[in-house]
Order: structure tokens, then C-alpha cells, then sequence
């Protein structure tokens, strides 16, 4: 039995024990992936997906991250210009094994993308407020104050001098006491 799947932008017939370089996955070696996008299954009774085959999946296994072989690009343009440029490129790969093409009733976990994920909020601590609201607080600095362990406008607005030039964290300004005041308030 073989699968065709997508991953990548590209489309790969797979056999279970195949080997494969794909577009890098955001996964460690040893962890088990699972690919959703089935395109078709073929064997004795092939199935062909419109445009993907309902409750199939490929699950593999991640064996290493890898770099591409070298590709050089070297262009030289000739007569008056005389000008040379080399420029070089490594593609990073995931290495991974397939263990088993599963025909029907998976349950869909599409593997992690390369890409870059957005930094998670840090969850709000019960009684806490949007430390956001001050201005001149954005999210980075607001992580900072809960770190210090302000979370709070009331904390922040019964801040004294020799506290602010205890907190070497973030560097509370008066402006931000006094707006927690009037936020604390109402």
C-alpha cells in the first residue's frame, strides 16, 4: 500500500519504512508527526481525493534535522560589464521515517510548520490587570512588570521612589504611577 501526501508544497508517494528529506518541520528527532493532507491511497482498492481523501494519514517519524547539499548560483556577464557574482544556498531539511499510512479514522494533528511562531502571552494572574492600558507600556514591558511582580495598577500606583530604584527589571516611570492611580481608582 502507498499514500500519496503534501507537505511542503510538494507531493511524495510513500511507502511505510520509506525514507524522506522534507521541508523543515518544527519537531525534534524521535517525535512522531502526523500528515493530514492525503492526496490518494492506492494498493488493491486505490482511493483518489477531491481534493484530499477523508480520515487518512500518514504518521512518521522525525530521525534528524538536516542542511541540503550546497547550491551554488554563479553568474558572469560578459563583454562591457565584466562583472562576477557567487551567491551560495543550503535548504534545511527534516529527515523522516514513515511508520504507518492510516486508511481511515485519524484524528487530525497537522505537523507543526517551520515557521516562526508569535510569542504566547504570559496567562494572567488572578487579580491582575492589563498593565497594557498605561501608556507607554506595551507587551514586552508589561512581561517585565508581572516578572518584577507588579501586576496590578494598585501595586504599581503605591510604588514609592526608593521602590521604582529597586526594580532593575523595567524602568518604571512617575507618569506610569500616576496613571495606576487614576486606573486603580475606577
Amino acid at each position: 500500500m502507498f499514500a500519496v501526501l503534501k507537505t511542503g508544497g510538494k507531493q511524495y508517494k510513500v511507502q511505510a519504512g520509506d525514507i524522506l528529506r522534507i521541508e523543515k518541520l518544527a519537531a525534534d528527532a524521535g517525535e512522531t508527526i502526523q500528515f493530514d493532507e492525503i492526496l490518494m491511497l492506492g494498493g488493491d482498492a486505490p482511493v483518489v481525493g477531491a481534493p484530499l481523501v477523508d480520515g487518512a494519514a500518514v504518521k512518521a517519524e522525525v530521525i534528524d534535522q538536516i542542511k541540503g547539499e550546497k547550491l551554488i548560483h554563479f553568474v558572469k556577464r560578459r563583454r562591457k560589464h565584466s562583472s562576477k557574482r557567487t551567491k551560495g544556498h543550503r535548504q534545511k531539511l527534516t529527515l523522516i521515517k514513515i511508520t504507518e499510512i492510516l486508511t481511515s479514522g485519524a484524528t487530525k494533528a497537522a505537523p507543526k510548520a517551520a515557521a516562526k511562531a508569535a510569542p504566547k502571552a504570559a496567562p494572567a494572574a488572578a487579580g491582575s490587570d492589563d498593565l497594557t492600558q498605561l501608556t507607554g507600556v506595551g507587551p514586552a514591558a508589561a512581561k517585565k512588570l508581572v516578572e518584577a511582580g507588579l501586576t496590578s495598577f494598585a501595586q504599581i500606583a503605591a510604588l514609592s521612589d526608593d521602590d521604582i530604584a529597586g526594580i532593575d527589571a523595567v524602568k518604571v516611570k512617575p507618569e506610569w504611577v500616576a496613571q495606576a492611580k487614576d486606573l486603580a481608582k475606577g
